[in-house]
C-alpha cells in the first residue's frame, strides 16, 4: 500500500507534465477529478463491509492518536518521517524551477519525465517491507537516510548535468520508499499508528514544498539543495539519537 502511495505521487508528475503540455494546466485538474470520481465508485463497490461491532466516535479516535505522542518510539519514527518528506517535498516541489530555467528551458512534459526516474527508484525499494519483517528495519532506515543525504550532492548539479539529477532522483526516491516502509513496521495498533505517523508525513511535505520555493527565490537551486540535504541530515540525526535511547532503555531493563 505504501508503495502505491509513493508510486502514485511520482506517476502523477509524469501524467501531469504530459497533460499540461498537450491541453494546458486545467486539463490536469479535470483528469484528476474524473479519476477521483472513478475511485470513489470503485471504493463503494469493492471495499469489504466493516464488520466491527464496536464503533468508537471520531473524538475517541483522535484521543487515542494523542496518546501515541507520549511514546518515544512513535515520536522518533514520526520525526524521521517529518524530515524525510520535507526533503522529498523540497526536491519534487522545487525541481521544476531550475529545469524550466536556463540553460535547459524544459517544457512541462519534459520536466514530468523526471518522475520516471523517481518511479524506478521507488520500485527498487519495494522489498523494504520484507527487509523490515526480517528484523532489519532499523538498519534499512539508517542506510537509506545516508543515501538520501548523499543524493542531494547529485541533484544539486542541475545547472550543468541532467544525468546527475537523474541519478540523484533515483537515489532519493529509493531512500524515501525504503525509510517510509521501514518506519511503519510496528506490530499491533496498525491503523492508529499509521494515522498518527501520517500527520508528520503531511506536515513535512508541506514544509518542504513551502521552504524550497522561498529559498530558491533568494539562493537558487544551490540553496534548495542545501535545504534538502539539511532535512536529510536532521532525519539521520533523529534516527541515531533514537537508536541510542532504545539501546539505553534495553540496558536499563536488563540491569
Amino acid at each position: 500500500m505504501t508503495s502505491g502511495v509513493i508510486l502514485g505521487i511520482l506517476g502523477s508528475r509524469v501524467l501531469a507534465g504530459g497533460l499540461a503540455a498537450l491541453w494546458g494546466w486545467r486539463s490536469v485538474y479535470l483528469t484528476l477529478a474524473v479519476l477521483l470520481l472513478a475511485l470513489a465508485y470503485l471504493a463503494l463497490r469493492l471495499l469489504p463491509t466493516d464488520l466491527r461491532t464496536e464503533r468508537p466516535t471520531y473524538g475517541q479516535v483522535l484521543f487515542s492518536l494523542g496518546r501515541l505522542f507520549h511514546e518515544g518510539l512513535f515520536l522518533s519514527r514520526g520525526l524521521i518521517a517529518f524530515f524525510l518528506f520535507a526533503s522529498f517535498g523540497t526536491l519534487w516541489s522545487g525541481l521544476a524551477l531550475p529545469l524550466a530555467a536556463e540553460p535547459w528551458n524544459l517544457n512541462t512534459a519534459q520536466i514530468g519525465l523526471f518522475g520516471v526516474a523517481g518511479l524506478a527508484g521507488a520500485l527498487g525499494a519495494a522489498r523494504a517491507g520484507r527487509w523490515a519483517d526480517s528484523g532489519q528495519a532499523d538498519i534499512v532506515t539508517g542506510a537509506a537516510l545516508v543515501l538520501l543525504a548523499v543524493s542531494w550532492v547529485a541533484t544539486g548539479q542541475v545547472t550543468w548535468s541532467l544525468w546527475a539529477v537523474v541519478v540523484g532522483v533515483v537515489a532519493l526516491d529509493f531512500a524515501v520508499q525504503a525509510v517510509h516502509v521501514s518506519n511503519q513496521h510496528r506490530p499491533g495498533r496498525t491503523g492508529s499508528v499509521i494515522g498518527g505517523y501520517m500527520v508528520f508525513y503531511s506536515l513535512g511535505s508541506a514544509l518542504g514544498a513551502t521552504a524550497t520555493t522561498t529559498v530558491y527565490s533568494t539562493y537558487g537551486w544551490t540553496g534548495s539543495s542545501v535545504l534538502g540535504g539539511a532535512f536529510s541530515l536532521c532525519a539521520l540525526a533523529v534516527w541515531a539519537i533514537g537508536r541510542r535511547v532504545v539501546a539505553g532503555d534495553r540496558r536499563s531493563v536488563a540491569a
